[in-house]
């Protein structure tokens, strides 16, 4: 783990997507950080120690999903898969497939594995499944801001990690989508998917894969704005958490009332042309039931 200082940022952005507004000043306390997201290996140890079944692995309770079909209630998770030609843009059905027993250890379905890439994020895990590995490490979630207080390395106001140039002299510094997504994957950084932790440059703390890679479960629930008021400088919330759930429900499925957490860091499917979310500021709704191929998180410990 790497220590993070603590300290006042300005958290948001006005000048991206509407959800990262207002732009604001948060002042965080010091913490410890996972330098790296947890990896198939680690989760594989909690696995063995628990006997942890993720929920990936169970079949979803009718209950839950009202109106399902009954013979898609089968332990399943999403699954990205490229299309052949350009798609587009607003239907996420044409790249994501809900493939049944794809979980952490089968990561594109029953026939893959994850024995090559033990190195590499553990995906396929939902909100719960992140909280059970962390109550068991005797860690933590982060918040949203200590995320991305952390994220921006010490480099306050910086567009990226970085700097302010998305691939400086044509570099990928993270692995992020070059290409027009979601057909063409154009491979400059070299990983068509996930990419071993640590491959990529550390930030300013010593912290790898903040960006791309994996989105990052936090602790926060989803709001469509910031909650804060940034005419108030001299105000700004110390340590700030979203606790509030009802807030966070998707407006656009109100019979579904599943709430959401933030995910932060964008992942490797974030394009220059899609979801141009591979920055500190950036934020994302994620169903707390939902596990993909794209999400993963990492773990914090606070001082007691």
């Amino acid at each position: 783990m790497v220590h993070i200082p603590g300290g006042r940022f300005i958290m948001g952005s006005d000048r991206h997507y509407p959800e990262e507004a207002p732009a604001h000043p948060v002042q965080v306390d010091g913490f410890w950080m996972d330098a790296t997201p947890v990896t198939n290996r680690d989760y594989r140890r909690f696995v063995e120690a628990t006997g942890h079944v993720t929920s990936a692995q169970i079949s979803p309770d009718p209950a839950d999903y009202p109106g399902a079909l009954p013979e898609m209630l089968r332990p399943a998770s999403l699954v990205f898969m490229p299309t052949p030609k350009p798609v587009p843009l607003n239907d996420w059905s044409q790249w994501w497939r809900y493939v049944f027993d794809a979980d952490w250890q089968h990561p594109l379905g029953p026939d893959s594995s994850v024995a090559a890439i033990d190195d590499h994020p553990v995906v396929h895990v939902n909100y719960a499944d992140a909280i059970a590995y962390a109550a068991w490490a005797g860690k933590a979630l982060p918040t949203e801001a200590e995320w991305e207080f952390a994220a921006r390395g010490g480099f306050d106001g910086l567009e990226y990690a970085w700097g302010d140039e998305l691939m400086p002299d044509g570099k990928a510094l993270a692995n992020f989508w070059q290409g027009a997504f979601p057909a063409e994957n154009l491979l400059i950084d070299g990983y068509e998917r996930t990419s071993p932790v640590g491959h990529y440059p550390a930030n300013g703390y010593g912290l790898h894969d903040m960006i791309g890679n994996v989105w990052e479960w936090t602790e926060d629930f989803y709001a469509a704005r910031h909650q804060a008021d940034p005419a108030r400088p001299c105000c700004a919330p110390r340590n700030p958490r979203n606790d509030a759930s009802d807030g966070s429900y998707d407006p656009q499925q109100p019979q579904i009332r599943i709430p959401r957490k933030v995910l932060k860091g964008g992942s490797h499917l974030c394009a220059p042309n899609y979801c141009q979310r591979y920055r500190p500021a950036a934020r994302h709704a994620q169903p707390v039931d939902t596990s993909t191929s794209h999400i993963g998180f990492r773990c914090v410990i606070r001082p007691s």
